[in-house]
């Protein structure tokens, strides 16, 4: 039978794709993944195309924004060069603008301690997995040289003296270890814990939590152990000089230079001064802000974590320090405190101190430090203070560490922009900075970068959950800040003063004209803004239209019933339906309801920039928020502007004001529809408006924004249970958190999750398919919903009980940045148990199109049937296309305008409107456009359906439109004018519009045009106006598409992809051969599904973390010039010389230049340490370098060193076996003995 089956795929393969009755070519004709077909045309068509597969390479390039839960801080205060890492194992090192380097241990165990080796490029991370790695920064992209792994303990602290090359290594059972930077082998000079505490002690001093050598002699280590007790070890001597013991535990201790003194932060948030004169008591004891309180004793305070004693020759020491507040105050946010002589200054900051670190005039800890700056790491911001100034303003920070501001809920990126647009955004926003930063320069000032010579105009886009929109410059693989607007500036606040939840605001797609400036944005709450950019401030008027997408079959009830409740039961092919202006709201029509967001009726005052012109916005309908909307797009030449969700179709003409389509999903096929949708009963009972209106909105909507609010804050929640961490790591960090009670409780109703929706630069998502990656569902057309147990138990009575089969209760207006939409592997077997069981949590029955080719029965679902299926979620499915429920939701996912033929017999291409819907069909609306400019502005623009209809399997994601020569055509524009520019009397203000008609080319290659359709399975090329199939290629069998684009890479054209299984695939065009399919990032959450998009010049971005932007390409030109276009974190700088002491000082204040490090801690002092207390790991960097090596003059020698290398290890074995059989060896002569003391005095009768 697979044999039949597979010989009938053959021949449905081979077979001429049809052309006929405007449906063209079943699914069907697709071949297996991976082969493209062909099928016979009317004519040939002749495309020279260029690109082959050595035209692609994938790689990362940059990343920007914030390191996500940073933990460690280092800084090189020669090179002046920072370095910061990060709890999932990256190192980001930063230097002057441009200098940004991203590194990644393989691990991915968190970063404990950051230590430079100063002035000598190289960097050394000591991670939570108990290993030292060593990192080359004299390269543009860092690699590890060693790494060194602790076996038996646990690393707590290290410490790197200046001009040193021995590592000083704390660990959790309190012993000092010493490790060879050079070699990254361990000494076998060993400090242990019971050496250097007093013998009659009995407690355990606890882990290693200081190590410093002291400025006065660098012979002398001072270790401070968490207990409160610290001890100074002379190294030649190996003893102890002194040992202090205090009541408070130690978080950190910091050297006066002279090194007489010392200072020691403690958990009761004092601060003790040590004179090493006397040290049996702390020579001063003070709570910086501990107050006395009435019964004479001090108020308890919170552990003060980190201090700094630094010196100034100018004036009084620097006391700086965390923590340390009292507890009296419940809130109080974090504070960095500086005790200036008497002056305290306590600076508040916006979230936890991670760690900080006071930048210094010299390196040396023996001169006077001269502190000019502190660096502040919170958990989502890097601060920068001005010590200099006696009111310590902040420095302005250069890099993009704001990416973050606001939670980012979607993405565009557009390269190759007109060279224009980025300076007159920087003009603009520049106007809006803030003011009050320290007039000095950017402190972190190390290493060099040069502008590229392969750099073009690049423009990042990021939309936010508060409504806000950046612009960013992203030209030259840097991100700079241009422009910043906030959408929530066109409605009124919302009433009682809840102005600090702005989650209503957040930004679902943005869709840009970059040669127009015409700009449009998306909303959560189902509502569209269009914006139009001007140099000159104006006061305007918004307008405002409601539009009413809520339209049902079943709705349609009686002829009286629609007059009083107007739905879209016969449409018109090209009338406006249910349009409403913005003032008055009073004539809303009874069963709908305004949206909880309220336009600004007045006119406004708006600065320069971007400025709204018009709001379209969804109507709610009998209490149910509108669906979101789920595909945009906006052409200038057109002055249209189309939007659509799961729904229907709506157009706008934003020159007129007017909406001139509202049609439903299933009116726009008209008698093309291919399927035959199966009659049901309408609903009966309706419930009047009143009832919706006592029960009162705000009730409602409060809770959905609260919902939304704490899902947008848990994308970027830090947490600090292990517990959590860990469970974290099997869901999306976007996800909704709903109480257990919702699923016990029968009688409470939980809200459906918004299903994710799609974007004209974001992916698609729709309840549609099966795929599920690493047991989460992860397809692009899947609702969230809960761990496999159904969400909708039996409606009640009453308002719940009149909905009709296959309603949700209601459905929220949610957010797409904080979908959960996971799903166990054991409910998820097969397509039906899920598709079932989505359809219980959302009430909403949805289909792919290639579901209805792989089925073989056909039973619609009865939603009363429910009951009895809750705990199997069986049902079966349909092979034939012609059945399809009634209550079947077709969403429209996707859409785009051209100048195309919308009919086989068409003889010159004319505007069309490509529409796509998640049953993977594609539709063709023709419009009429007057030509004329005053025409356009008083004559109604005509459209409607009647277009082709091809189909393809799954969603469709994409069109794209060539010539006849391979050519991509670019939708036609209008040139930007500005709107508010001063009248010319002389020069009438004309619309100039650009078109990119298929005509052009008429003459090489007759008439017509090829259409590239893209969907979650396949895609197709299409010859119009003959509709036929040339090309088809089945991208992915056992995934699916989340994102594609049709790009420009090295002077033509290709299909790039990105699919759920983490492959990154581009297609040639128009034939559809693959050119490269790497697997490169496996989907672990919806965020990177979310916000991955491609652009022209073979580049992709997507947001790694809540914080981080991470930008890749896939050109292999682009990666043999990144090395040039990085920058280079290392510059020759010659070490400063250390300052000369004088005789005197010298003399008496102890030499510390007699210190030989090597002769006390080499090998031929203090010999080898125990092979298994580390394992030294060469670097990838290392062995590159040795195979280059071995390939060169001195390959021999090279391979001598690593065969001699390979030998030691073996001896080095077997000195370990040696010396395992040597204990036992003394263990049995310890037991002889034992047993020989025991007998030897007793008779043999006595045995």
């Amino acid at each position: 039978m697979k044999k039949f089956r597979k010989v009938l795929d053959g021949l449905t393969t081979s077979s001429p794709v049809s052309g006929g009755g405007g449906t063209v070519g079943s699914p069907s004709c697709g071949s297996a993944a991976g082969t493209p077909t062909t099928a016979p045309t009317p004519r040939e068509i002749d495309v020279q195309e260029t690109l082959v597969s050595e035209n692609f390479q994938l790689c990362k390039t940059v990343r920007h924004g914030f390191p996500y839960q940073p933990t460690a801080l280092a800084f090189d205060p020669v090179q002046k060069i920072l370095a910061i890492g990060s709890r999932s194992g990256g190192v980001r090192i930063l230097g002057r603008p441009g200098v940004d380097c991203y590194c990644q241990h393989e691990s991915g165990a968190a970063v404990l301690q950051l230590q430079f080796l100063i002035n000598e490029g190289a960097l050394v991370t000591a991670c939570a997995d108990d290993t030292l790695h060593l990192w080359n920064l004299r390269q543009r992209r860092p690699a590890v040289l060693h790494s060194l792994k602790f076996n038996r303990e646990r690393i707590t602290f290290c410490h790197l003296p200046f001009q040193s090359k021995w590592l000083y290594v704390g660990t959790e059972r309190g012993n000092t270890h010493i490790v060879n930077i050079e070699s990254f082998i361990l000494s076998g000079y060993v400090i242990m814990w019971n050496k250097a505490i007093e013998l009659s002690t009995k407690t355990h001093p606890g882990p290693v939590v200081h190590l410093s050598d002291s400025p006065k002699d660098e012979g002398k280590l001072l270790i401070g152990f968490e207990s409160g007790t610290v001890v100074q070890w002379d190294l030649r001597a190996k003893k102890v000089d002194f040992r202090i013991y205090y009541d408070e535990a130690i978080h950190s201790v910091s050297w006066h230079h002279e090194g007489k003194q010392f200072m020691c932060s403690h958990s009761d948030g004092s601060l003790t001064l040590w004179n090493l004169r006397n040290t049996t008591k702390p020579f001063q004891v003070t709570f910086p802000h501990g107050k006395i309180q009435k019964d004479g004793r001090k108020e308890s305070c919170k552990p003060i974590l980190k201090v700094e004693y630094k010196t100034s020759r100018s004036s009084e020491p620097f006391i700086i320090f965390s923590g340390g507040l009292s507890y009296d105050k419940a809130g109080r946010r974090p504070t960095l405190t500086i005790m200036h002589g008497k002056a305290i200054t306590v600076l508040e900051m916006d979230h936890p101190i991670v760690e900080f670190m006071v930048l210094c005039e010299t390196p040396y800890n023996n001169e006077v430090q001269e502190p000019y700056a502190v660096v502040v790491l919170l958990e989502k911001d890097l601060i920068v203070v001005d010590l200099t100034q006696s009111n310590f303003p902040v420095f302005e920070n250069p890099y993009p560490m704001d990416v973050h501001e606001s939670p980012v809920t979607c993405t565009a990126y557009f390269a190759d922009c007109p060279p224009d647009i980025i300076p007159i955004l920087y003009s603009i926003g520049a106007k809006h900075k803030k003011t009050g930063y320290s007039q000095k320069e950017w402190p972190i000032s190390g290493g060099t970068w040069t502008l590229g010579s392969h750099t073009y105009p690049e423009i990042i886009i990021t939309g936010h959950a508060d409504g806000s929109i950046k612009f960013w410059d992203a030209s030259a693989i840097t991100l700079q800040m241009l422009y910043k607007m906030k959408t929530s500036k066109v409605f009124e606040k919302p009433k009682g003063g809840d102005t600090g939840d702005d989650d209503p605001f957040a930004v679902q797609m943005v869709s840009w004209c970059p040669q127009s400036r015409i700009f449009c944005v998306v909303g959560i709450a189902a509502h569209i803004i269009l914006y139009r950019f001007s140099k000159y401030d104006a006061n305007t008027q918004i307008v405002s239209l409601e539009v009413r997408l809520q339209c049902e079959t079943e709705d349609v009830i009686s002829p009286s019933e629609t007059e009083n409740n107007p739905c879209f039961s016969e449409p018109g092919p090209h009338s406006p339906h249910h349009q409403h202006a913005s003032s008055p709201r009073g004539g809303t029509p009874e069963g709908m309801k305004d949206s909880c967001l309220k336009v600004k009726e007045r006119s406004v005052r708006v600065p320069p920039g971007y400025q709204a012109e018009l709001v379209v916005q969804l109507l709610w309908v009998d209490g149910e928020p509108p669906q979101q909307i789920t595909s945009v797009d906006i052409n200038s030449a057109y002055g249209l502007l189309a939007f659509g969700n799961c729904n229907g179709l709506a157009v706008v003409d934003y020159l007129q004001k007017t909406i001139l389509l509202c049609m439903s999903t299933l009116d726009l096929y008209g008698s093309s529809d291919p399927y035959q949708r199966l009659t049901r009963s309408p609903r009966r009972n309706r419930q009047s408006t009143s009832e919706f209106c006592m029960r009162g909105l705000s009730n409602f909507y409060s809770d959905s924004k609260k919902r939304i609010r704490t899902s947008y804050q848990s994308l970027t929640e830090l947490s600090d249970n292990q517990q959590s961490i860990d469970m974290e790591r099997s869901r999306s960090p976007t996800s909704v958190h709903y109480p257990s009670s919702l699923h016990n409780d029968p009688r409470v109703l939980p809200e459906p999750v918004a299903s994710l929706r799609a974007s004209h630069h974001s992916p698609v998502f729709y309840l549609l398919d099966n795929d599920h990656v690493n047991g989460h569902c992860t397809s692009p057309t899947s609702q969230p919903c809960s761990a496999g147990k159904p969400r909708v138990p039996a409606a009640p009575e009453g308002r719940l009980a009149r909905r009709g089969p296959g309603r949700p209760p209601f459905r929220k207006a949610q957010s797409a940045a904080c979908m959960e939409i996971s799903l166990p592997v054991s409910h998820t077997e097969g397509y039906a148990s899920r598709r079932a069981m989505l359809q219980q949590l959302h009430g909403v029955t949805m289909y792919s199109h290639d579901e209805h080719h792989t089925t073989t029965t056909s039973t619609p679902y009865c939603w009363s049937e429910r009951e009895s299926r809750e705990n199997s979620f069986s049902r079966s499915r349909s092979s034939s296309v012609s059945s399809i429920d009634r209550d079947t939701k077709e969403a429209i996912t996707t859409l785009q305008f051209g100048e195309s033929f919308a009919r086989k017999n068409d003889l010159i291409p004319t505007p069309c409107l490509w529409v796509g819907t998640s049953l993977g069909v594609v539709l063709l609306i023709p419009m009429s456009i007057p030509t004329d400019q005053e025409e356009r502005m008083e004559e109604s623009v005509t459209m409607g359906p009647g277009g082709a209809v091809l189909m393809l399997k799954g969603s469709v994601l994409r069109f794209g439109f060539l010539d006849c020569v391979g050519t991509l055509i670019q939708s036609p524009y209008e040139v930007w004018r500005d709107p508010n520019a001063p009248e010319d009397p002389d020069r009438l203000r004309r619309r100039k519009l650009v078109h990119f008609s298929p005509s052009s080319s008429q003459d090489t290659c007759g008439e017509g045009h090829l259409a590239v359709v893209c969907s979650e399975r396949q895609a197709k090329v299409f010859l119009m106006p003959s509709q036929s199939c040339l090309f088809v290629h089945n991208i992915t069998e056992s995934s699916f598409v989340l994102r594609a684009d049709i790009v420009s890479v090295c002077n033509s054209v290709c299909l790039a992809c990105f699919c759920a299984n983490g492959h990154v695939m581009t297609l040639s065009l128009p034939s559809l051969r693959p050119l490269m399919d790497v697997n490169y990032l496996p989907l672990t959450d919806m965020r990177i599904a979310r916000t991955f998009c491609f652009t022209n010049g073979g580049q992709a971005l997507y947001l790694s973390s809540p914080t981080e932007i991470q930008r890749i390409t896939y050109s292999q030109e682009m990666c043999d010039n990144l090395q040039e276009m990085l920058g280079e974190l290392f510059t020759p700088i010659e070490t400063p010389e250390a300052q000369n002491r004088g005789f005197l000082k010298g003399f008496f204040g102890g030499n510390s230049n007699n210190f030989d490090r090597e002769e006390l801690f080499g090998e031929a002092a203090a010999g080898k340490a125990s092979r298994s207390l580390a394992q030294h790991i060469p670097g990838q960097a290392g062995m590159e370098g040795m195979k280059v090596a071995a390939s060169g003059v001195v390959g021999d020698l090279a391979r001598a060193r690593i065969a001699l290398d390979e030998r030691g290890q073996r001896l080095g074995e077997l000195e370990e076996r040696t010396a395992l059989m040597m204990t036992s060896a003394e263990v049995f002569s310890k037991h002889a003995h034992e047993m020989m003391l025991k007998y030897k005095d007793k008779k043999w009768y006595q045995l």
